[in-house]
């Protein structure tokens, strides 16, 4: 019978010869959901024979990922700054970049109070529910147009007990009555679609036939949604409140120059760890 070694030694090779980068790993999660075990416990099991059920459940895994489908989506779920969410392929798969996102609105609200929060494009509920669980008190409404996404959202909420601060909103923020419905914030943040609709055939496979392109591919230059949030921003947005945005490579200097032009001041620009400009934030001036 097959061991757990001799299944990990198969599909790394299988999945190495399908030109998954990082094979060994990928063979490794995989399994290890399957079995219920932990990646690391897996290597106190390698003379553990596997069940015929758990090698046809993983010989399903590796031809999914073998296409190309991101691991995430097969395994069902995603850390994203501490927390585990749901996933599925209705909603874009959180990143480790998006984390500076939390990281730097909980350093600037920490000197100063905060009660309300706009999620402009929820997706998983992620950068929501993860700001319910780390800023105390703080109310928030996440809106997003896909039904299937806040399905998930909702879920993700309900896991992580944040129901009673994170409120989800079925909308489109092109819409003018969507807009004339939501209140008034102290604070909107945003992952949006930043993909310009030229850009958007040059994403790896796992991205572009996988993941939503509706939260990726913005069907213009990569600036609709930055432009759009800005403009409605002095109708929902309080005097002094903060929009944080995360960006794509290169786009900080459109998007500072839109705040100006919005009367927007104290604009800065923060990197990822690969040095990459990836969040910018700018407050709503009283002048």
């Amino acid at each position: 019978m097959l061991t757990v070694l001799e299944a990990i030694n198969l599909s790394t090779e299988y999945l190495r010869n399908k030109g998954i980068e990082s094979p060994r790993l990928n063979a490794e999660l995989l399994l290890a959901e399957i079995l219920g075990l932990k990646r690391l416990e897996l290597y106190l099991a390698f003379d553990r024979p596997i069940q015929e059920n758990e090698k046809l459940s993983y010989r399903q895994s590796l031809q999914r990922r073998g296409k190309f489908e991101p691991l995430q989506y097969i395994l069902g779920h995603e850390e994203f700054y501490g927390l585990e969410f749901i996933v599925n392929q209705n909603v874009l798969i959180p990143r480790p970049e998006t984390e500076l996102i939390i990281d730097h609105i909980k350093s600037y609200f920490s000197k100063q109070k905060i009660e309300k929060v706009l999620d402009i494009g929820t997706g998983s509920g992620n950068i929501a529910i993860t700001l319910a669980k780390e800023i105390d008190k703080v109310q928030i409404e996440a809106i997003d147009i896909s039904a299937q996404a806040l399905s998930i959202a909702a879920e993700n909420s309900r896991n992580h007990n944040t129901e009673s601060r994170v409120r989800f909103l079925l909308g489109d923020i092109f819409s003018e009555e969507i807009v004339e419905s939501l209140s008034k914030y102290d604070c909107i943040v945003s992952n949006p679609p930043y993909i310009s609709l030229s850009d958007y055939p040059d994403l790896q496979i796992e991205v572009k036939q996988f993941e939503p392109e509706i939260a990726l591919n913005d069907k213009s230059d990569g600036y609709k949604f930055y432009r759009r949030i800005i403009e409605i921003s002095n109708r929902i947005l309080n005097l002094n409140g903060t929009i944080f945005f995360e960006i794509g490579y290169s786009q900080s200097e459109t998007i500072a120059e839109i705040f100006n032009s919005h009367g927007f001041c104290d604009i800065k620009v923060f990197k990822d760890h690969s040095n990459i400009e990836r969040v910018i934030q700018a407050v709503r001036c009283t002048h």
